[in-house]
Order: structure tokens, then sequence, then C-alpha cells
């Protein structure tokens, strides 16, 4: 009999509050980096995700069976392909890693301001992939 292990493909993360670093929660700021600058944060009602210069660092917490909270951290370099698509009041941002992982990041409540902050920090990623 064979057994096959389980393999997510994908995640599905849903921000609709901009944070600034000096606003983001303590434990949030454990896992930056002295040598890396934090861009913007984001919240919804459980998760954080803390955007730097070099990485992205998503908090998926979860409070409804078991308390849990999973820590994503993605190096931008690992990124293999991306996009950025702009819906109305709507920013979504698709990722695939080197690993075959894929990860969506949809940003909601978003005016033309807001759009705008996201697409300097997707554009500041993408220049890390580059550059290293």
């Amino acid at each position: 009999m064979a057994y096959m292990k389980f393999k997510e493909l994908s995640k599905y993360f849903d921000f609709k509050e901009e944070i600034p670093a000096d606003q983001l929660p303590d434990y949030t700021k454990e896992y930056v980096s002295d040598k890396e600058k934090i861009l913007m944060g984001y919240k919804n009602s459980k998760d954080y995700a803390v955007f730097t210069n070099r990485r992205m660092i998503l908090f998926d917490r979860d409070t409804l069976a078991v308390y849990y909270k999973k820590i994503h951290i993605f190096p931008y370099s690992s990124i293999s392909s991306s996009a950025i698509c702009y819906k109305p009041g709507k920013v979504e941002l698709l990722f695939s890693f080197d690993s075959g992982y894929q990860l969506h990041i949809n940003f909601i409540n978003m005016n033309h301001d807001k759009k705008e902050v996201l697409k300097g920090i997707y554009h500041q990623m993408m220049d890390a992939k580059v550059l290293d």
C-alpha cells in the first residue's frame, strides 16, 4: 500500500488594514533582522504581514479550534514568478516560489493611495529579487 504526503499547494491571505512599522506587535518584529528595513505591515482580524526590503513574513493565527501560530518567511530571492492584479477596491499579489509553493495575498478596501503604497512595495520586492 502506498501513502502520499499531503502538500499544501497554495495559501491565501486577506488583509484590509495598513500598519506602520512602529505600530506592529512586538512579536512580529522579532523575526526582522537588524539588517532589514520594514517597508509596511498589514493585518486582518487575526493575521499579520510584514514586508521588509529583503523578505515577507506572514503570521497565520487560528483561534477557532486550537490556538496556533504559523509563521511563513519568504525571501524575495526565492520568488520564481509573481503578478500584481489591480481590481476595484482590491489588489492581489500572486507568487510562485522555487519550491513550487504558491501564495495569494489579497488586500481589500484599497483606495488609489493605498494601491500606490502596495505598488511601491511590490517594486522593491522585485528589485530585491533582481539584485540578489
